[in-house]
């Protein structure tokens, strides 16, 4: 099982823009066409409260609050819970997935979600769950750096970040008499 690929739609939930049902329907890899196919409006008040309770969580473990990342991740494996099925199309692909094939699509996606996390949490610690220094950005990361050092959620906000840093250092300087 992929418990590294289901934390992943935990932070793609957090990042998405939910403004209405097309927007949802983005959020669903090829992969799981079904759940793009079958989301429906219903499901957006679902997604969007999902959204903020996870935000939450990458707060809490950016800030240290590891208390309150556990017990949010725990109020949502309770809300969504997991339901171990196998799936594959032959004997070569069997793979397991988190909650039934029967599930509604906002049960299945949250309960891999809360899975994913809660399973990073353990293995890595709540200091590995981000959030992008860039005050412009907001964006959340699981950190796979080797010494847990990451600040950014991309290179493109790192870069960004640097550069406005570097120019606001250089227009400092400028302003800043010499003495004589």
């Amino acid at each position: 099982m992929n418990f590294d690929a289901y934390a992943r739609t935990g932070v793609d939930l957090v990042n998405a823009r939910l403004d209405d049902l097309d927007a949802l329907r983005a959020l669903f890899p090829d992969e799981n066409a079904w759940m793009r196919d079958e989301v429906a409006e219903r499901d957006l008040a679902t997604f969007r409260r999902a959204q903020k309770r996870l935000r939450d969580i990458f707060e809490y473990g950016t800030s240290g609050r590891d208390a309150e990342a556990v017990a949010e991740l725990n109020a949502l494996l309770e809300a969504y819970p997991v339901q171990p099925r196998i799936s594959g199309h032959d004997s070569s692909d069997w793979h397991m997935h988190v909650t039934s094939r029967g599930s509604s699509v906002s049960a299945e996606y949250l309960a891999g979600a809360a899975w994913g996390l809660s399973v990073w949490l353990c293995e890595y610690g709540s200091a590995r769950f981000g959030v992008c220094a860039d005050e412009r950005c907001g964006n959340v990361y699981l950190d796979t750096s080797s010494n847990c050092c990451r600040r950014f959620c991309s290179e493109r906000c790192a870069t960004r970040s640097h550069v406005a840093a570097h120019r606001a250092r250089k227009r400092a300087a400028t302003l800043t008499p010499t003495p004589a």
